[in-house]
C-alpha cells in the first residue's frame, strides 16, 4: 500500500508523466523504470491477499456469511469506484471521466468470488488456474468500435477508452485475469489456517513462490506464449534484464502475474512471524486498506493542486477534465524524480496518523457493523 502511493504521487508531480510512460525504455532513466516497475507487485498482491482474506472470514464465519458479505461489499466497491474514486482522481464534480479501476474489479470479483466459494476445493483451484493461465488466449479476439459490446469486452478482458455522450470511460482493469488472482488467493488461504503448523507453512510457502519464479524465467526465456510484449537483448546489460522483466499489466499477462505473485509468495514466508517497529509502523496502514486507498488520493490530490498553484498553472488546472498525464492545462507542470519521492514520503507521513486514529475507531466500536465496509 505505501508503494502504491509512489506510483499515483508519481502520475500528479513528475514532470515526465505526460510525456512517455515510465516503462518505456527508450526514454525511461533506470531510476524511472524501477520506479514504476516495483509497483507492479501492488494490485497482483492486493487481489491475491484479498482472496486469502476471504478465505480467513469463511472459516471463521461460515460461508453463508462470507458469501452475503462478498456480495454486499463487491456491490459496495463498484459504487465507490464509480463515484468517490473518480472524484478524488478528478477533483471534478461533473464527474467527466469513468474510470474502471481497482476499486471496481476488486467489487466484481468479490461478486463473483461470492458464488465460486461454494465450490469444490479442487474446482476453485482449477477455475483460478484458467483464467491466470488461459485469459492470454483471449489476447487476439478484438471487439473494435465505441459501444455496449466493445465496453463489455474491455470490462472482460482488454483495457480501452470510450465515449458515451459527453462521458470519457476509461478501463485499466478487466475482470477475467484479476478475478483468476483473487480465485487462487482465496484456494491460498487453506495454507494460512491453524491446520499448519508455521513450519510446515513456511516450506509450502516457499516450494509455490520458488516454483512460481522458475517457471516465470523459464515461459519468458522462451519468449512464446504468456504475454505479448516480449523481450530482446538490448545494448547494455541492465537494459536487457529490465526488457525481460517488462511484462504487461494491462491486462496482467500470465507472465505478469507469475513474476510478481512469486517474490511475494517467497516474501509472506520469511516474514510471518517479523515483529519490529517498522512492521507495526506498517501494519497501522495494512489494517485499513479502503480507508487508506481512499484517503490517499485526497491528499495527494490536495497537495497537487497547491503545487499546481505555487508553480503558477493556478489550483484549478489539477481540477481535470482530462487524465492527469494528459490533462492540457497542466503542459509543462511537474517536477524530478527526487522531488517527486520527497511528495510520495509526505504523503504517507500525513496519511500514518489518520489511519491509526480510525484503527483504534473500528477496533473500539466493532457493533457498528458498517464499519467492515469501510
Amino acid at each position: 500500500m505505501i508503494i502504491m502511493a509512489l506510483d499515483h504521487v508519481r502520475d500528479y508531480f513528475h514532470a515526465d508523466a505526460s510525456l512517455y510512460r515510465p516503462n518505456d525504455l527508450s526514454k525511461a532513466s533506470a531510476a524511472l523504470f524501477l520506479t514504476r516497475w516495483i509497483t507492479n507487485f501492488c494490485a497482483p498482491v492486493f487481489m491475491f491477499l484479498s482472496g486469502t482474506s476471504a478465505f480467513l472470514v469463511g472459516e471463521r464465519k461460515g460461508k453463508k456469511a462470507l458469501s452475503i458479505f462478498l456480495l454486499t461489499r463487491g456491490i459496495w466497491l463498484i459504487l465507490l469506484e464509480l463515484v468517490v474514486s473518480n472524484f478524488l482522481l478528478t477533483f471534478n464534480i461533473e464527474l467527466p471521466i469513468l474510470f474502471f479501476l481497482v476499486l471496481w474489479v476488486f467489487g466484481a470479483s468479490m461478486i463473483v468470488l461470492s458464488a465460486l466459494i461454494h465450490l469444490p476445493k479442487t474446482v476453485i483451484l482449477i477455475v483460478g488456474l484458467i483464467l491466470v493461465f488461459a485469459h492470454n488466449l483471449l489476447d487476439g479476439i478484438s471487439v473494435p468500435g465505441n459501444n455496449f459490446k466493445s465496453f463489455a469486452w474491455s470490462l472482460l478482458h482488454a483495457p480501452g477508452g470510450f465515449t458515451f455522450g459527453p462521458k470519457m470511460v476509461i478501463v485499466g482493469y478487466p475482470l477475467l485475469p484479476w478475478l483468476g488472482v483473487m480465485t487462487l488467493g482465496y484456494w491460498f488461504g487453506n495454507f494460512c489456517t491453524r491446520q499448519y503448523e508455521a513450519s510446515e507453512r513456511k516450506r509450502i510457502f516457499v516450494w509455490i513462490g520458488s516454483s512460481t519464479i522458475l517457471l516465470f524465467i523459464i515461459l519468458r526465456f522462451i519468449n512464446g506464449y504468456g504475454d505479448l510484449l516480449h523481450w530482446s537483448k538490448m545494448p547494455s546489460t541492465l537494459l536487457t534484464i529490465f526488457s525481460f522483466v517488462n511484462t504487461l499489466k494491462y491486462p496482467p499477462s500470465l507472465l505478469f502475474i507469475l513474476m510478481t505473485l512469486g517474490p511475494a509468495i517467497l516474501f509472506l514466508a520469511y516474514t510471518e512471524n517479523v515483529n519490529s517497529r517498522i512492521s507495526q509502523i506498517i501494519s497501522v496502514y495494512g489494517r485499513v486498506p479502503l480507508f487508506y486507498y481512499l484517503m490517499h488520493f485526497l491528499i495527494l490530490h490536495l497537495m497537487a493542486m497547491i503545487a499546481a498553484q505555487l508553480t503558477g498553472f493556478g489550483w484549478y488546472a489539477m481540477v481535470l477534465d482530462q487524465p492527469v498525464t494528459d490533462e492540457p492545462k497542466l503542459k509543462g507542470y511537474g517536477f524530478s524524480l527526487g522531488v517527486t519521492y520527497l511528495f510520495w514520503i509526505s504523503v504517507v507521513v500525513i496519511l500514518y496518523p489518520l489511519c491509526k486514529w480510525y484503527d483504534r475507531y473500528k477496533q473500539s466500536h466493532k457493533e457498528k457493523w458498517w464499519l467492515s465496509y469501510l
